[in-house]
Formats: structure tokens, C-alpha cells, sequence
């Protein structure tokens, strides 16, 4: 079966019990602590990733890991990925779950990029004005790039708009050699 689609159908599942049982701001919360150790340690990947360590003890270390610190069912969705063997798609499944959520909730996630800091009132101006204009919860991240020189490029979920500096200068660049030949 396609990777994607593992993926897919276990965070489909997830999220239908979620909204379900009613306890989908507690399980996204849940899937966020996984996802997070997922990016962030490259050990527990190994482990997932080993064909070496059996299904019994990779369950017993989600059990110890994850224990007391998530509610019960996202523990027993845990054990039962470990169980059928597709420990291997946690990344992708926490992935997509919140993939879900943000779709379900009507959020959005944009990634604001300059060439210097922005101060925290800007940002807030940012969101309120992307808020208001997409009718939409924003999750706005900021990313600091000097190379782009001055401007801002503004990434919302597949879409980028670029107001740079250095892209209006390689436009520039771009028409003076078109005019020259």
C-alpha cells in the first residue's frame, strides 16, 4: 500500500474518533507533543524506522515515552500503529491528523519572511489584516533572510508572494538584458 495513503487513512480514522468522542482540542494537543518529538529526535525515528527491535518493545517504549503525558486513546492509537506494524508512518500520520484539524477549524498557516526583525505589532497587524481577509484563523510564523534585502515574502499554505527587494532587482536585471540583445 502507498506510503501517503497509510498516512492518510490512520489520521482519517484518528481525527473522526477525535470529533467523534468531542475531545479534538485535546488530541490535537496530544498529536503536536508527538509530531514535535518525531522532528526533534532523530533516536526516537531510529527506533521506529529499526527492523531490528521487535513490535513488543518498540510498544513498551511508546508506553514509556508517552505515558501519563497524552490521554489514553492517542496512547492506544500509538500501540495500535506499533501492533499493525506501521510504526514507521508516525511522522506522516501526526502529520496529516493536523492537516485535518487546520482544515476542520479553518486555519491557516502562513510564513513571513524579511530581511531584518519585525516587531511584534507589525506581526499582529499582519495576522489581523490576513485574518480579515481570508476569514480565516492565521498561525503566522515569521522567518528573518537577509539576502532578500528589504520587502517581505509572504508564503500561505501553497501560495507565495514575493515583495523582495532582490526579486524586484533580478526583475530588473532580468528586462535590462531582454532590452539589450
Amino acid at each position: 500500500m502507498d506510503q501517503s495513503a497509510i498516512t492518510v487513512r490512520y489520521a482519517k480514522a484518528f481525527f473522526s474518533t477525535a470529533k467523534e468522542k468531542k475531545l479534538l482540542d485535546v488530541l490535537k494537543t496530544d498529536i503536536e507533543h508527538v509530531f514535535d518529538i518525531c522532528k526533534t529526535s532523530q533516536d526516537f525515528i531510529l527506533l521506529l524506522e529499526s527492523p531490528i527491535v521487535r513490535t513488543s518493545k518498540k510498544s513498551e517504549l511508546l508506553s514509556s515515552i508517552f505515558e501519563n503525558k497524552v490521554n489514553k486513546l492517542t496512547m492506544n492509537f500509538l500501540l495500535l500503529i506499533a501492533q499493525n506494524k506501521r510504526e514507521v508512518h508516525i511522522p506522516g500520520i501526526c502529520r496529516n491528523f493536523l492537516d485535518l484539524t487546520r482544515k476542520d477549524q479553518n486555519i491557516k498557516s502562513a510564513v513571513l519572511t524579511t530581511a531584518s526583525e519585525v516587531n511584534s505589532e507589525t506581526i499582529k497587524k499582519v495576522e489581523q489584516l490576513l485574518t480579515k481577509e481570508l476569514k480565516a484563523t492565521i498561525e503566522l510564523t515569521t522567518q528573518v533572510n537577509p539576502e532578500i534585502l528589504g520587502g517581505l515574502v509572504l508564503r500561505l499554505d501553497d501560495k507565495q508572494y514575493d515583495a523582495s527587494v532582490a526579486t524586484q532587482l533580478k526583475k530588473i536585471k532580468q528586462n535590462l538584458l531582454e532590452t539589450e540583445l
